[in-house]
């Protein structure tokens, strides 16, 4: 695997290196030992997927606050997304900046989001399917977000969503959120 830091500080890209032969390909996805090479966490509570059918649906900004702050790892194991994360974390230089990356099912990247930090991603192609491994157990009490068309960060998605939850549609704006 081939990890690189994005931008924002906590945040990788992890790539898999697929080994091909006449059969097709194989390549490790995870591996306790390298995750913590790079400081990473290893424990992995649940993994969980979702499916969108159709091209530009979006789903986000979410997040789990403190004590249930999650660290995922995110790919794109069918079509493609555009995955943005945005740093939510009060001490950090880049307090409220977003970082958007393409994960699909030909580039072979997985997102390695930190706690503090909201996630969504919005579909570039219908019927995606995204995986997740997530680090701690879903606490609705902490489950919280921020408005993907919030203009505190002005996030460039492609293309206006044609299917968003009213869950997401509602999510506060950042000066009124509680994140």
């Amino acid at each position: 695997m081939r990890f690189t830091e994005t931008e924002l500080n906590g945040a990788w890209l992890v790539e898999a290196l697929p080994m091909s032969d006449e059969r097709g390909s194989f390549a490790r996805t995870f591996c306790v030992n390298e995750f913590q090479q790079h400081g990473l966490e290893t424990k992995f509570v649940q993994h969980s997927v979702s499916h969108s059918v159709t091209k530009h649906t979006l789903r986000g900004m979410h997040l789990q606050t403190a004590p249930h702050a999650e660290v995922k790892v995110v790919s794109c194991i069918r079509g493609a997304i555009m995955d943005v994360i945005i740093d939510l974390r009060p001490h950090s230089p880049n307090y409220r900046r977003w970082a958007a990356y393409e994960l699909s099912d030909c580039n072979n990247r997985q997102l390695y989001i930190p706690k503090g930090f909201a996630h969504g991603f919005q579909t570039l192609r219908d019927d995606a399917v995204v995986s997740y491994l997530i680090s701690e157990f879903y606490n609705p009490q902490a489950s919280t977000g921020v408005r993907w068309d919030d203009p505190a960060f002005a996030i460039d998605w492609p293309a206006e969503p044609t299917v968003l939850s009213d869950k997401d549609r509602a999510w506060p704006l950042l000066d009124t959120a509680s994140a």
